[in-house]
């Protein structure tokens, strides 16, 4: 299906000549260039080449959690709270609070303090009950005791899916506050 996306100031044109008629790729760089081309009624609208939360499993990972759950979870997180999951989970889903605290005290794009850790994550709790499933226990567990961040070891690769996706989706995301 003939396809084009705005990226910066141009526009990149996709064509594919095995399925596109000669009419439907006129019609594409018609559009490209600001003509109005006349459309064969019979084209169908093309679908959004970009994957979506949709592309993630709805399948219960445990406690409720399916990737589309975490992935709705990330994005509703502020970008401090987003990044400290993020290294959590790139740590295997376990860390110490004082590893967790060094690698963002001096973190070259989201640096927080170090007495600003439990703050920042104080919002996963909050998004967890806006967005999480019924009842599900904290997907964020933190052992005061042993200093140790925790997320349920079924719960890992649905985050690391989930992340994936929002790195390939940024504009789902929440911004910084202004």
């Amino acid at each position: 299906m003939a396809t084009g996306d705005h990226e910066g100031g141009g526009v990149r044109l996709t064509i594919d000549t095995e399925t596109d008629t000669y009419e439907q790729a006129l019609a594409a760089v018609q559009a490209a260039y600001g003509l109005q081309p006349a459309t064969p009624p019979d084209w169908p609208e093309a679908p959004d080449p970009r994957p979506g939360p949709q592309d993630l499993a709805d399948a219960d990972l445990a406690d409720g959690w399916s990737e589309q759950s975490l992935f709705q979870l990330i994005t509703a997180l502020m970008p401090g709270a987003r990044e400290v999951l993020r290294r959590i989970t790139d740590l295997g889903g376990t860390a110490s609070y004082d590893d967790v605290q060094q690698h963002f005290a001096h973190h070259p794009t989201h640096p927080i303090p170090l007495s600003r850790i439990g703050g920042t994550l104080t919002s996963v709790k909050a998004v967890q009950r806006r967005v999480g499933p019924d009842g599900a226990g904290p997907l964020l567990q933190r052992d005061e005791r042993a200093r140790r961040y925790r997320i349920d070891d079924a719960l890992v690769p649905g985050l690391m899916r989930a992340f994936a996706m929002v790195d390939v989706r940024p504009d789902l995301l929440r911004g910084e506050p202004a």
